[in-house]
């Protein structure tokens, strides 16, 4: 799926606040804390009051939460909350994002919209099982590769990029790993995961990335 590198990018001249715990939402419970280089983690929870597979991501820079979003269990994305503006999918989509197409036939296209606070866009692309399998702290993920376009609501395009990254089909979660824009695929950004932490494992929903933070102003470009 389109990676996050703008995002991330925003977040990395921001102070490092102190260390504490990310709590979930009430009605809602912790599941997964995941450490990637480049000073990036992700928290994962789900909640009682969402559709049976829905889980809420919480992508966290040095400077903070940069982006809150809702999957289904194809990993549609439902809604987000970002330092950029909020959004949602339109539905039904053209073609929609499915992870049993992805595990079943090793290639899953997709093209859909999302409302934004600026206007629509519209995402299409392409996620690839490559058949190699990997093993990061004990996790076993499929390694993906994947090619996206972002399309504004003037059908200008306005972002273009490849890369390669991971899903989980324990987790039915993509993980972040390497991408680049197609402008300048000599650009590599990789946000590979480290750590898997899980309830009741030192560092389980810490609110601070712990790798390569004082690395980070070299390893991004907005």
């Amino acid at each position: 799926m389109k990676p996050l590198l703008t995002l991330i990018a925003l977040t990395v001249a921001a102070p490092v606040a102190a260390q504490q715990t990310f709590a979930p939402p009430q009605g809602c419970a912790g599941k997964l804390t995941v450490q990637h280089r480049n000073c990036v983690m992700v928290n994962v929870w789900t909640c009682e009051a969402d559709a049976a597979g829905d889980q809420w991501m919480a992508l966290i820079g040095q400077g903070g939460v940069f982006s809150v979003q809702r999957v289904d269990d194809q990993f549609q994305w439902m809604e987000s909350y970002k330092v950029t503006g909020n959004e949602q999918l339109q539905v039904p989509a053209p073609d929609p994002a499915s992870l049993d197409e992805l595990f079943a036939t090793q290639l899953d296209t997709w093209d859909f919209t999302l409302d934004t606070d600026a206007g629509t866009e519209r995402h299409v692309g392409f996620d690839m099982l490559t058949g190699e399998t990997v093993v990061i702290d004990g996790e076993t993920l499929l390694a993906t590769e994947f090619q996206g376009r972002t399309i504004d609501g003037d059908g200008n395009e306005i972002y273009a990029g490849s890369g390669r990254q991971y899903v989980s089909e324990t987790h039915r979660l993509f993980l972040l790993g390497e991408a680049w824009e197609d402008a300048s695929p000599d650009q590599v950004t990789d946000s590979s995961p480290v750590e898997f932490i899980y309830p009741g494992e030192p560092g389980f929903f810490s609110d601070q990335p712990k790798f390569e933070c004082n690395v980070i102003e070299s390893g991004f470009r907005p």
